[in-house]
């Protein structure tokens, strides 16, 4: 990237969420911090429901644009920034700069809207 470039986030909206884990999500959290069974943990220290209040920044992306120092500097009220997305493509659902799920925007509660899951992203690794 050179020095007129800049890659813009554009769109995103950030929302906290507090979710219940399932009993498998408390036995991984458990095992993370106490080591697996039977490797050498004290059994001291099971409880791990503090880790249950801990607050997570979500981003809902809803695209992406590149464009350079200049065309960014011409934005005006009214501009329009193109994004790499069509109408109806899924939302990324990013936690702490991970992406872990993609989902459709939906209208709740009069003007609020959210993001309806459609799938749980495992594994990814972003592209170098």
């Amino acid at each position: 990237m050179s020095d007129t470039d800049t890659e813009t986030d554009t769109a995103t909206e950030n929302v906290e969420v507090e979710a219940q884990p399932t009993a498998e999500q408390t036995k991984a959290a458990e095992e993370a911090l106490l080591g697996a069974p039977g490797a050498g943990g004290t059994g001291e220290g099971k409880n791990v429901d503090a880790l249950f209040n801990v607050k997570l920044d979500v981003r809902v992306v809803l695209g992406h644009n590149r464009m350079s120092v200049s065309e960014l500097l011409n934005l005006t009220r009214g501009s329009v920034i193109e994004l790499d997305r069509k109408v109806g493509d899924p939302v990324d659902i990013m936690i702490n700069d991970r992406l872990v799920a993609r989902g459709d925007l939906v209208k709740i509660e009069g003007e609020m809207i959210g993001v309806a899951l459609r799938e749980i992203v495992k594994d990814f690794s972003p592209a170098d």
